[in-house]
């Protein structure tokens, strides 16, 4: 009787949950069909317009699909770093806008990306129009890049978060221990430190030395980009962060000159009016990077001789994890080798930029975008530009590049592998699963006992610990990686192996720091690396082309698997780790556990 309790109940949850994919699939479409209706919409700018910047949630380098849930808010849809630039650069030549209204939010968005746009609205300021900075909070990476404006105003009840920068883990070993998983781990590299929260309880006293530099690194950008632009001693900007400024009164701040005022949002409105012309029973006239998207630039180059800009951004992994769908999900090794070899056979392309923005993830599929990249390099030349992150795996698909470009914040390098192969034994005693079977050899089995939840279908988890003999086969299959990884690094920059290894072993390099031991060859960003791209090229006249091109969302969901959509779902319902458990499942069944990642979260 229990037993049929069980079943009826986990068909009622089945029911309601395919109702309600059902509903939210419902809301997808409806969302796509008016998102692609509205795409191919023109702007037309209003005289006295205002460009506005949200500096909110995330901020990708470029997203190529649109999102159908924007349609049912009322906010804009997110804007891309490739979006913001471009806005910049029109609305700096265009009499229509007035100048730049940047409104801080809740920014998870990397240090290198606000360098990134720092530099545009710097330059933006050459054109004598305005820049504008308002929140009713402003966290450290709001107001790095807002510190380019000309004047800062918060809100008068608001918050201003200005604190160092620190680097906070969290360590599981011993939680995985008390729910009956181990994790057997094998690596090469001191300072690889993305397996530490499985192995260790607190942080190893390599990747101590390692964060506090790179931390200090980006920490010494910052201060002494806001004492440029603020006229305010570096050492006292450190005094003022040692106070936790997000608990002092607001009036504190401009005391400080942090900022330039207090005013609520309609105070601010008026305040943009003036500056921009407009009388105040006018209506403010903004403008967003999405619509700029359609407004020509005033230096638009039309040419036969393309130098193409292919952007890979998010994890890196063999097969479509379906997390793209919203157009920022991943970089595959499938479609990245089939891109590369479409570059490669334009004869149009004289040139690729390769904007790089990852962590790292799978070392197979790394290989095979570095090979294709060294298949390229053959006709024509290859700039990498590096984003937020090019490490581990992201520094290897780049490594082979004729020049990398990093900005100063990016963090690369992290030359190392590793695997992570959990052992659920104990955790499927407790639930009471137990295995037999059948095999005709010695190791027929290693990876036959897999722990699954009956009926839910959740789980996947290895449930057995790998013998001594094979453990020492999985560690000789990471270092063979490690070397394989060593050598691509000592090809592409022209060093031996010996001294890749001596700046590898997994270690976290800032930009600047990178192009001191040689890791990079110059500090800019996209820009800097088409100027050396079309220099490799012999080019002064050409174009630019972005790729991967950007698709309606319902071209890209035929595209889509069963398994994909599927995979959307499960992170929607049971959020990402159930997603990364059941990637890794797939993984371990085709052996592709040699990971190369950067794991850190910086605040």
């Amino acid at each position: 009787m229990k037993n049929f309790f069980k079943m009826v109940f986990a068909s009622i949850i089945g029911v309601f949950i395919a109702f309600a994919l059902i509903f939210i699939l419902s809301l997808v479409i409806i969302g796509g069909m008016a998102a692609s209706m509205s795409s191919s919409k023109s702007t037309a700018l209003l005289d006295n317009s205002i460009l506005r910047i949200d500096l909110d949630g995330e901020i990708p380098d470029r997203i190529t699909e649109s999102n159908p849930f924007s349609f049912f808010s009322n906010s804009e849809e997110t804007s891309d770093l490739d979006g913001i630039l471009s806005a910049i650069e029109k609305a700096k030549t265009n009499d229509k806008i007035k100048g730049i209204y940047l409104r801080s939010g809740s920014l998870a968005t990397g240090y290198a990306t606000m360098e990134t746009i720092r530099k545009a609205l710097l330059d933006f300021k050459t054109s004598g129009k305005f820049i504008y900075a308002y929140g009713d909070d402003f966290s450290q990476r709001t107001y790095y890049a807002c510190s380019a404006a000309d004047s800062i105003f918060l809100n008068p009840e608001g918050i201003f978060d200005l604190r160092g920068l620190a680097s906070v883990i969290q360590f599981n070993k011993s939680v995985l221990k008390n729910w009956g998983i181990e994790t057997q781990i094998f690596k090469v590299g001191t300072f690889k430190s993305a397996v530490e929260p499985y192995m260790l309880d607190k942080m190893s006293d390599a990747n101590r030395q390692q964060v506090t530099s790179y931390l200090g690194d980006l920490w010494g950008n910052l201060t002494k980009a806001v004492s440029e632009s603020r006229g305010i001693p570096v050492e006292q900007i450190n005094a003022y962060a040692d106070e936790l400024l997000a608990f002092s009164s607001p009036q504190t701040i401009v005391d400080y000159r942090l900022i330039d005022g207090l005013k609520y949002y309609d105070e601010m409105e008026a305040f943009l009016k003036g500056k921009a012309g407009l009388k105040a029973s006018d209506k403010l006239r903004f403008t967003h990077p999405s619509d700029m998207e359609t407004v020509a630039g005033s230096d638009k180059k039309i040419s036969k001789n393309k130098i193409a800009v292919l952007y890979a951004e998010g994890d890196i992994t063999v097969e479509d994890s379906g997390m793209g769908m919203f157009g920022y999900g991943g970089i595959t090794s499938d479609e990245y080798v089939r891109e590369i070899a479409k570059l490669k056979a334009d004869s149009a392309v004289k040139a690729v930029v390769f904007r790089v923005n990852s962590p790292g993830g799978s070392a197979y599929a790394s290989e095979q975008i570095w090979r294709a990249i060294e298949e390229l390099k053959k006709d024509k030349p290859v700039v990498v530009s590096m984003g937020t992150y090019a490490a581990s795996g992201g520094y290897y698909i780049s490594c082979g590049a004729n020049k990398i470009v990093a900005e100063p914040g990016t963090l690369t390098g992290s030359i190392g592998v590793f695997g992570i192969i959990p052992n659920a034994a104990d955790l499927a005693k407790r639930m009471g699963a137990t295995y037999d079977g059948v095999s005709t050899n010695k190791h027929s089995d290693f990876e036959g006992a897999v722990l699954e939840i009956p009926l839910v279908g959740l789980g996947t988890l290895p449930a057995r610990p790998l013998d001594s003999e094979v453990s020492a086969k999985v560690q000789v299959a990471v270092e063979r990686t490690y070397e394989t990884f060593k050598t691509r690094c000592a090809e592409g920059r022209g060093k031996t192996v010996a001294e890749i290894d001596s700046i590898g072993q997994g270690r976290v390099w800032t930009g600047n720091q990178a192009l001191e031991i040689g890791l990079v060859d110059r500090i800019g960003g996209i820009d800097a690396a088409v100027e050396e791209a079309a220099s490799l090229a012999g080019l002064t006249d050409y174009s630019l082309k972005k790729y991967p091109a950007k698709k309606e969302f319902f071209v890209s969901l035929m595209e889509k698997s069963t398994e994909d959509i599927e995979n959307v779902f499960l992170k929607l319902f049971l959020g990402e780790q159930a997603l990364k458990t059941r990637q890794f499942a797939k993984a371990w069944g085709k052996y592709d556990f040699r990971q190369a990642v950067m794991q850190e979260v910086i605040f």
